[in-house]
């Protein structure tokens, strides 16, 4: 009997309508857009308004339907509902539960996965385990943020990087080779003192002060979580490459988190690979957290085809990181 093995089967994504662009951002905070595209390679991102909809869960029940009917699949179907989110809708309830319901998954059980801006990717890691257990064949994996909730608009460090949006995968069991290959995931926990939000923890409850000192957004030193997740995500797709024997001439796809152009490239260029090899859609959407990772996919699913070698590299918060090989299972 062959070996089973966890593969993606069809995605779905969602962005919201509203569109910031950088000339945008020059009115709210110190900033231009040549000093934005020059450092991060964004030119614009997606931002959730309240007349479109409201929540993390609006996107991603958004993103699910759009899988949904382009797949032709009954939601009752569905074993497992992962949302993988740094922005759930409250910090109780489950996110994941309320988006299986409003989708129909009346036979899944679900939950939320936080990991930063790595969630998606340690999501697929974990939708892989249960898939290759032979309990369950479909897991529906939702990357999902909105991160305009937690962002300082006056804030240039952190706002004008971050946008709203969601993506969707489905797992299932296939016996041909494909899907999940292998993973190198990581985390180093001193990395919050560099990324992260102080307020609305279990440290920092919400009080008058707390909210006053705008301790419910993010925060970030720029220069040392740029210096450490260059060296990192770099170094995991490498280590994913060794120890699968892939050379630059075997990887077909480059699937990296959309955090900063500039990241990106070192990775690529570690990798040894052309540009024409690296997924790309951080000038449209921005760092869109657990997003980024399933947008790329459903913007470039037609590019994607049977057989195809997928290396995937996030970096988060936390630190989070970490590197995963996929073979792409459908034309």
């Amino acid at each position: 009997m062959n070996k089973l093995t966890a593969a993606i089967t069809a995605v779905g994504s969602h962005v919201p309508n509203f569109v910031m662009t950088n000339k945008m951002l020059e009115d709210i905070v110190e900033t231009n857009d040549e000093w934005i595209t020059s450092r991060t390679g964004i030119k614009e991102r997606r931002i959730l308004k309240p007349e479109e909809g409201e929540g993390t869960s609006f996107l991603a029940i958004k993103a699910a339907q759009d899988l949904l009917d382009k797949r032709n699949l009954d939601p009752s179907e569905i074993d497992l509902v992962i949302v993988a989110t740094a922005t759930p809708d409250s910090m109780v309830a489950s996110t994941a539960a309320f988006v299986a319901s409003e989708i129909g998954a009346t036979n899944a059980f679900a939950y939320d996965l936080l990991a930063a801006c790595s969630s998606f990717l340690f999501g697929m890691s974990t939708a892989s385990g249960y898939i290759a257990s032979g309990k369950y064949k479909k897991v529906l994996l939702i990357g999902a943020d909105k991160m305009s909730s937690i962002i300082d608009y006056t804030d240039r460090t952190t706002c004008i990087i971050f946008g709203d949006g969601a993506g969707a995968v489905l797992f299932e069991p296939n016996t041909e080779g494909l899907g999940l290959q292998d993973e190198y995931l990581r985390a180093d926990g001193g990395g919050r003192a560099y990324l992260g939000m102080e307020g609305g923890g279990s440290i920092m409850p919400a009080t008058i002060e707390s909210v006053k000192a705008r301790k419910h957004y993010i925060f970030q030193e720029g220069r040392t979580v740029f210096k450490f997740a260059v060296s990192n995500m770099a170094d995991v797709a490498e280590k994913i490459m060794v120890r699968n024997n892939l050379s630059h001439e075997d990887v077909s796809w480059l699937v990296p988190h959309q955090a900063n152009k500039r990241i990106i490239d070192a990775t690529a260029k570690r990798m040894g690979l052309d540009e024409s090899k690296v997924l790309m859609n951080i000038e449209r959407y921005g760092n869109t957290t657990s997003a980024t990772l399933p947008l790329l996919l459903a913007d470039f699913e037609n590019k994607l085809k049977k057989g195809d070698n997928l290396v995937f590299a996030a970096f988060g918060g936390g630190f989070t990181w970490g590197s995963i090989f996929l073979k792409w299972a459908y034309n």
